[in-house]
């Protein structure tokens, strides 16, 4: 979840790692640091509470270096202090250490340290490592590369690690193991990082490290070894591939817009638009996907899918399985991946698994693939960050191509991966025979339509869901229900509300209302009911009136054109009338644009949840 950024070459490194922490906020905002080495072996620490403004105020006037790490943290060990904050150091303040991950052997560790004489001055896991170098290089390590090597050795856990040393000021070196790293390729000069953002603006040119790889840069040069076990000789270094971001510096900034959140909300036409380029044949009735090709014969084979994602993907999952079995007549379950590897489940050759994952670095979803490998299923992703280790773990996958998120809270990534489900249960409906082109044609001309669709609720409907929010501010509680494809949407809307307003929200299916949630309606209690006209829309109908004749404070979001629903209930917000296999898609941008506004009438930032970070690259 936090991030990191390292820099060695001809530029000031301060204000190198300094620019791409600013563009690393939203993965960690809780304290920052930055350590540097200026070409005389001159060493510099500073730590800061808080976001990174307040690090950058004691970097006032930035110094000059040559080689420089830097992080943001989202605390895992250890409370939000300067002490707990990265870089960490050794007894002689010689070694720095910035850290992603969790050490799970920490305290044992910290123990034996302790016995030896070391001096701990905080209460992370990732001190430990610094020490750990630190006895390497007393115990004979020939340089720090070696040391960290042998460092490592005694950890259990996950580690994304950069490390400099004072007596080695023109070296720079990277560790992977289970959180994610890249390494930027400029003109004598490098960078590492855990998220592409935060070097997009000085190369697009990177490689990305594997589990268990090593990088040992310096301004002239990049070796990338593989991890050695003890007593194992030195194998030659890895010839590794030269990755392209796909997007620009511009791409990651706001734009005008006053919150990432926002600008994101209003890119909901553009992300649909480019999830379906070049995808569809309409006319014939058929979807392209190449990146499943190579995988097709056992895909068609295949008698049962299971979805596994987290959060607001795992949301879409539950849309996609309604999909699956409604297109492809295929036997779907679905999963959160922090379960799936402790529940039974059988599974063999002909199971498919798909993760679906923003980030493609999410850790519970890494670990349910790879245990889905063990089981020889076929593992698949959907997946928004190109090289990610999600793309790089599965046998086959799909790409978003929705551009950077920023805002900790999805929102266009959600309507990437629906448009991109639709595209895959059609795609194998089709390859299984269970979906005629007569059907599929129709439905994949009506999907080339919501990029207008959505636009037209973002230039007509702002306003009037401002309003809207504007009435309900204040209250603490808040129902969302809905049935088929609208009940994974009202956890969605329950979700990001929660998530930037702080306020108490729940999401239920409709059906689910007089087993027990009911009880808690009455005046106090203000209800979001997800209601386009589909196939149960008179059900719905019901549940609002038996929510109405408790004193519920009401709001539909319902479609265009219904005249009846206003009837019932204190305020309307509608969508284009759509087919409701495809209405998730649009409805969830009133719900999207509805916690936006909520949040910002109570003064939060948006982009920046307390105790949350983007990607949760820890278990």
């Amino acid at each position: 979840m936090c991030g990191i950024v390292g820099y060695i070459g001809k530029k000031n490194a301060t204000r190198t790692v300094l620019e791409g922490l600013k563009r690393l906020e939203y993965r960690g905002y809780d304290s920052a640091g930055i350590a540097a080495i200026n070409a005389s072996g001159d060493i510099f620490l500073k730590k800061a509470v808080g976001k990174i403004v307040s690090l950058e105020k004691k970097l006032n006037p930035i110094p000059s270096s040559t080689l420089a790490i830097a992080h943001t943290r989202w605390a895992t060990h250890g409370e939000p202090t300067v002490e707990n904050a990265h870089p960490h150091t050794d007894c002689k303040n010689e070694i720095f250490v910035v850290h992603n991950g969790i050490i799970e052997n920490h305290e044992k560790i910290r123990a034996a340290l302790l016995r030896e004489g070391h001096t701990f001055c905080s209460s992370t896991d990732t001190e430990v490592l610094a020490h750990l170098i630190e006895r390497c290089i007393a115990f004979g390590a020939s340089d720090l590369a070696e040391a960290v090597e042998q460092a490592v050795r005694h950890v259990q856990g996950t580690f994304g690690l950069a490390v400099i040393y004072s007596r080695e000021p023109a070296v720079l070196v990277g560790v992977r193991r289970g959180s994610p790293l890249l390494i930027g390729l400029g003109k004598q000069e490098y960078m590492l990082a855990s998220d592409a953002s935060a070097i997009v603006g000085k190369t697009r040119r990177v490689i990305y490290l594997n589990d268990n790889e090593m990088a040992v840069l310096t301004p002239f040069s990049k070796k990338i070894f593989h991890l050695l076990r003890s007593g194992a000789r030195r194998k030659k270094e890895l010839k590794k591939p030269v990755s392209m971001i796909d997007w620009s510096i511009e791409d990651s900034q706001k734009g005008g817009f006053d919150y990432f959140m926002e600008k994101e909300i209003f890119e909901a036409p553009s992300v649909i638009e480019n999830a379906l380029r070049g995808r569809i044949i309409a006319r014939k009735g058929e979807v392209k996907l190449g990146g499943l090709d190579a995988v097709r014969n056992r895909l068609r084979d295949s008698r049962r899918l299971i979805i596994v994602a987290c959060g607001t993907s795992y949301f879409a999952g539950l849309i996609g399985k309604y999909l699956f079995e409604t297109f492809a007549g295929l036997p779907t379950d679905i999963a959160y991946s922090s379960e799936f590897r402790y529940q039974p489940s059988v599974m063999d050759k002909n199971t498919t698994v798909l993760a679906i994952s923003q980030s493609g670095e999410t850790a519970d979803t890494l670990g349910a693939i790879r245990e889905a490998k063990k089981r020889r299923a076929l593992t698949l992703g959907i997946v928004n960050v190109v090289g990610s280790s999600v793309t790089r773990e599965v046998d086959a996958g799909i790409y978003n191509y929705a551009g950077p998120e920023i805002a900790v809270a999805s929102t266009k990534a959600f309507i990437s991966q629906l448009s991109v489900l639709v595209l895959a249960a059609i795609y194998l409906g089709r390859m299984r025979g269970f979906l005629s082109s007569e059907k599929s044609a129709p439905i994949l001309q009506e999907l080339l339509s919501l990029p207008g669709q959505a636009q037209k609720i973002l230039e007509r409907d702002v306003h009037k869901i401002k309003e809207v929010a504007r009435v309900y501010k204040n209250h603490n509680n808040f129902l969302y229900i809905g049935r088929k494809y609208s009940w994974p949407v009202a956890l969605e809307g329950a979700l990001k509300l929660k998530e930037i307003s702080y306020i108490h929200a729940e999401g239920y299916a409709s059906g689910e209302m007089k087993h027990g949630p009911i009880a808690l309606i009455d005046k106090h209690f203000p209800v979001l009911v997800v209601s386009p006209r589909d196939s149960v829309y008179t059900k719905t109908l019901s549940n609002i009136q038996e929510l109405k004749a408790r004193g519920a404070k009401i709001i539909a979001l319902a479609s265009e054109g219904d005249t009846e629903i206003g009837h019932h209930v204190d305020h309307v917000m509608t969508i284009p009338k759509v087919r409701e296999e495809l209405s998730p898609i649009l409805s969830v941008i009133p719900l999207q644009l509805f916690a936006y506004h909520m949040a910002v009438l109570k003064d939060h930032d948006v982009d920046k949840p307390r105790n949350l970070a983007k990607s949760v690259t820890v278990e």
